[in-house]
């Protein structure tokens, strides 16, 4: 069995996906990240940079329990241990891990800027907002070149379109049009249309809070002081 710790954020959701999409066995431990849950003492021992997802496989390697963070390492782990969706050919293994590595060092932190800037920042900064779009654009078109040449980002479906997928479903957030990248838009119905994908969106949905729901508070725990302080 897997616990799995989480919120429905796009790192949230891709471990999700890939839980779904391999039919591991697993538990939802929700980590409230409004409420400052990450910060629990017991999460931090699991994920101690008091960041969602994180999980305990009790067999691990060796059948000995194993806990990991950061959800790139969650999904590498996953695919090793059901031999799903990362091919052991190098030369597909490695496409897969540098469009993994593309997602982790690129799409989540720049995607991430903009809808921070664009949405949940205390005061618009046109310089930020026109930087961080702009490179949500450019992202976007470094994909949608790819998806000119292959069906998916790997070649064939992988753990890297897991792990994209979620971060591009806002795309209206980011100041896209999605129909604006049409090799993009393609896989993105595509992949919009897969079960597994769908439940593993569906993961405390109901949780979701609207940006109106965002008051100093939360925010003081999710971007300001309070975070910091906590984990000084």
């Amino acid at each position: 069995m897997i616990d799995v710790y989480t919120w429905p954020t796009p790192n949230g959701h891709k471990v999700h996906i890939m839980l779904e999409e391999t039919g591991l066995p697993y538990t939802v431990h929700p980590i409230d990240i409004l409420k400052g849950d990450q910060f629990d003492p017991a999460f931090l021992k699991i994920s101690p940079n008091n960041r969602i997802p994180a999980i305990v496989d009790s067999d691990g390697p060796g059948g000995e329990p194993i806990s990991l963070f950061e959800s790139g390492a969650i999904l590498i782990y996953l695919a090793e241990k059901t031999g799903q969706f990362m091919s052991a050919e190098p030369r597909k293994r490695y496409a897969t891990l540098e469009w993994l590595m593309f997602q982790m060092g690129g799409v989540g932190p720049m995607l991430g800027q903009a809808h921070h800037f664009r949405i949940y920042a205390p005061e618009k900064i046109d310089y930020a907002i026109e930087r961080y779009t702009n490179e949500a654009g450019r992202l976007y078109g470094v994909m949608d070149r790819r998806l000119a040449e292959v069906e998916y980002l790997a070649g064939d479906y992988s753990i890297a379109d897991m792990a994209v997928f979620p971060w591009v479903k806002p795309y209206e957030r980011q100041g896209q049009n999605i129909d604006d990248f049409p090799n993009l838009a393609r896989w993105f119905r595509a992949m919009e249309s897969r079960p597994a994908v769908q439940r593993g969106m569906a993961v405390l949905a109901e949780e979701r809070r609207k940006p109106k729901d965002i008051d100093e508070n939360v925010r003081s725990v999710l971007f300001g002081k309070e975070q910091f302080s906590r984990h000084g």
